[in-house]
This record gives C-alpha cells, sequence and structure tokens, in this order.
C-alpha cells in the first residue's frame, strides 16, 4: 500500500511561524493545479502499489473549489489504483469552511477533514497571524460535524503568555465538541519566519521551553482521560481514527509527493520537487521532473526507523532491526539505549524499544543518540 500526497502552494495570508512553500497570490493558481495534474501523469509509473491514502496538504488546499478537487481526485483516479475505502484528507482554515462549502465538500469524495485552529482565543491568533477568529473557529467545527464524521484540528501550545487556564480551555472546547482526533504541536520558531525575525528584534519574547513542556504533560493527562490514544508524540486519536497516512509515514511505507516543494519516499531514495512556483511550472510543461532525490545509505534507513518509530505507541522491532540491518545495528542499539533505560525515558517490551511517558518531550534528541553515524 502507498500514500498520493498534494502540496497546494497558496495561503491567504503568511502565519508568523509558518516556513513551508507557499504564495499568497493566487495569479497562476490555474497554471499549478493544470501542472499538478501534468505531473500525476508523468509519475504515475512510480507507484505498483495500491493508493490508501490521498492527501490535500499546503498551504490551504481549502482555498480550492470542489470542483477543482473533484478535477484533481479525476486525474489521481483515472491514472492509479486506488483501493474502495481511501482514506482522503483535506487539510483546510476555519474561515474558508462555510456552511456551504462543508456541504459541497462532503459531497466530494474527500471524506476527512483536517482543520488548522491553533486556538480558540482571538489574542494567540493574532500573535500568529492566523486568517480566521475564534468565533469562526467555533462556528466552522459545528458546521462540520454535521457532515463529517472523521475530524483533526490541529492546536499550537507553549505560546508566549499563554496561561495553563487557557490551554485548558482549548482542549476542552475540542472534548465538548466531541472531535475524534487531535495534533498539537509545541510552537516553534523556524530561522526564515517573521516570527524569529520579532523574537530577535525584542518585538516578541522569546520561548519558554518549560511552559510547553508544561502544555505537553497537561495535552496527554487530559487527553488520555478522554479516551484519546496517544499513537503519535503529537497525534491523538479516538479508536479507529488515527490519521491512516501520516502513520503510513510514521511506519516507513511508500509515498509520493506532487505539487511544488513535495517530498516522496520509496525505501531506498527520498526525493523533493523544488520550492518555486514559476520553477515549477516550467520543468513540467517541458516534461521535466523538478525534484532533487537523495540516495539512503543503510545507516540513513536506519535513523529514520529510530526517529520515527520512537514517537509511536509501535515503537522499534529490535526483530526488525537486525531482520533489516543486521545483528551489529541491534546490539549497538541495545547498547546506546542503556541509559535511557535506566533513567526511564526508554523501555524494552516485548522486544520492542519504547519511548516512555518521561522521554516523550525529549523523543528527538534521543532518538538523534541512537543514530549511526
Amino acid at each position: 500500500m502507498a500514500g498520493i500526497y498534494i502540496h497546494i502552494p497558496f495561503c491567504k495570508q503568511k502565519c508568523f511561524y509558518c516556513d513551508f512553500h507557499f504564495s499568497v497570490s493566487l495569479s497562476r493558481k490555474d497554471e499549478v493545479l493544470k501542472t499538478i495534474q501534468k505531473e500525476l501523469e508523468l509519475r504515475k509509473g512510480e507507484v505498483t502499489e495500491n493508493i490508501e491514502t490521498i492527501y490535500f496538504g499546503g498551504g490551504t488546499p481549502s482555498i480550492l473549489t470542489s470542483g477543482e478537487i473533484r478535477s484533481l481526485l479525476k486525474t489521481i483516479y483515472q491514472n492509479y489504483n486506488i483501493i474502495d475505502t481511501p482514506e482522503i484528507t483535506l487539510e483546510a482554515n476555519p474561515d474558508d469552511l462555510s456552511p456551504t462549502k462543508i456541504k459541497e465538500l462532503a459531497a466530494t469524495k474527500i471524506n476527512r477533514l483536517s482543520i488548522g485552529i491553533q486556538s480558540f482565543f482571538d489574542k494567540d491568533l493574532k500573535y500568529m497571524n492566523r486568517a480566521h477568529t475564534a468565533k469562526e473557529a467555533i462556528d466552522c467545527l459545528s458546521s462540520a460535524i454535521s457532515s463529517f464524521d472523521n475530524i483533526t484540528i490541529d492546536l499550537i501550545y507553549g505560546i508566549p503568555n499563554m496561561t495553563e487556564a487557557r490551554w485548558k480551555e482549548n482542549l476542552d472546547t475540542v472534548f465538548k465538541l466531541n472531535i475524534p482526533h487531535i495534533s498539537a504541536y509545541a510552537l516553534t520558531v523556524e530561522s526564515r519566519t517573521a516570527l524569529a525575525s520579532f523574537i530577535k528584534k525584542g518585538k516578541y519574547p522569546p520561548l519558554d521551553e518549560k511552559q510547553a513542556q508544561h502544555h505537553f504533560e497537561i495535552l496527554t493527562k487530559k487527553t488520555k482521560e478522554q479516551n484519546y490514544i496517544a499513537y503519535e508524540i503529537s497525534n491523538f486519536g479516538k479508536e479507529d481514527y488515527f490519521s491512516k497516512h501520516n502513520t503510513s509515514y510514521w511506519q516507513g511505507k511508500h509515498y509520493i509527493g506532487i505539487g511544488p516543494s513535495a517530498h516522496s519516499y520509496n525505501g531506498k531514495t527520498r526525493s523533493w520537487n523544488v520550492a518555486n512556483n514559476a520553477k515549477y511550472i516550467k520543468a513540467i510543461q517541458q516534461n521535466k521532473l523538478p525534484l532533487e532525490i537523495e540516495y539512503l545509505s543503510k545507516n540513513d534507513r536506519f535513523n529514520e526507523m529510530i526517529m520515527t518509530g520512537l514517537r509511536t505507541i509501535w515503537g522499534v522491532s529490535l526483530d526488525k532491526v537486525e531482520q533489516d540491518f543486521g545483528v551489529i545495528f541491534k546490539e549497538n542499539l541495545i547498547h546506546k539505549s542503556q541509559k535511557y533505560v535506566q533513567n526511564k525515558t526508554l523501555k524494552f517490551k516485548n522486544n520492542i524499544l519504547l519511548i516512555t511517558n518521561k522521554g516523550k518531550f525529549l523523543a528527538d534528541g534521543i532518538a538523534s543518540d541512537l543514530f549511526e553515524i
């Protein structure tokens, strides 16, 4: 099984923390969409497996009309082998999701909405330069749950001056609406963003890692109380509502990325398209694929298994490590893990290496220490 990711590189405005590739000008939207369709046709021979997930990311895919979404899906279905009940996700912003738009989307093959709420407080939304208001967030969710069963929302914690009470109220709002999946991320400062510039110039306060860790502890405690399963460090789903598409990333399944800046992975190589709309259009029009390819070494593949596996409830299977990389890799992993087992941030269970609750907030640093260099 494999997945398809479609990158829609357009947004109404730029969030201060975002470093993804997109344009706030829609002048070339039609060109980009036609080019995405052509790339789908050019690359159909790359995927021999059946497609089980399709994911529209960005950018802001909810900028698209239902007709444009149907057209893209038609091209996918004409060129790839799609299973009978694929998970088809559309990322959306609340300001795009009017009751009419939601009904239009529900009439397409889209069966999962990923809504970028981030916060239910206007103060936080203004801090991040989000395009929607707190009221729009509530209104769109109230409408969406009447048309979609499978909904996930994004939340951000660790925002400067976000009190414990405000973070708890964000979570309680989700629980009251009975949203079955939450993706929650600590606010981070990427180097080439407005947020980084504001902090450097003293216009915004620096981030507080201790505050973010405290918010994370509240998140894990309250979601567990509400019967969400923390199946990945940033992802919490009710039973049967895990993201199949994102899970495929963490489990090393193959996927193809279509559109400017989109990434692909086939188990041996990782590739990514040029992050420039004009260059992307020009190359595809000339029947050229505007991508760079990285050939993954044995160490690269092992390190990726460690990084992704430790973030999930499935952990890292020592049997699979030995099967895929050999006994020396397994023995080295066991040896390097001992200090983390002793401080109770890692544990072994049924021959699987798992992160503990104590270690979750430190997972990426722990994983990097277990890498083969």
